[in-house]
């Protein structure tokens, strides 16, 4: 796990670190589920997703309101996402498995991802982003 909650006056504000900017993008759907659903999340259920941004931000943004969609809509808790990044073309496969109450009710409820305070930079050691949950 290469991310953490950083304090934030309202919502949850999270910063990730990856060496890859496809693993990046993994490490901020790991951030979103655990703020969701805890730490407790196991795969099995596999789910697809292809997206084309206008720049990094917006595909980031895009990505995890589609995880967000999908965990919501097909009651799936997600506990990693192989991305893949082709410019600002998006693949990943999300694994996961159904919403259990009496492991997954340990988290905080996430209504959008905020373009609010997003950074996504790179130096030499890598890919690091910050982002806020809206809740």
């Amino acid at each position: 796990m290469s991310f953490k909650e950083i304090p934030h006056t309202a919502d949850v504000k999270i910063q990730a670190l990856a060496p890859t900017p496809g693993a990046l993008f993994g490490e901020a759907c790991a951030a979103l589920m655990q703020v969701m659903y805890g730490d407790d999340r196991r795969g099995g259920t596999k789910r697809e997703c292809n997206l084309t941004g206008e720049d990094q931000e917006s595909l980031l943004c895009d990505f995890l309101s589609e995880v967000l969609y999908l965990s919501e809509v097909d009651g799936l808790v997600f506990s990693c996402a192989d991305v893949k990044l082709d410019g600002l073309n998006l693949y990943a496969v999300l694994d996961g498995e159904p919403f259990d109450p009496a492991r997954h009710n340990k988290g905080t409820g996430v209504k959008g991802i905020s373009y609010s305070g997003l950074k996504i930079s790179h130096d030499a050691k890598g890919y690091m982003l910050e982002i806020v949950f809206d809740v």
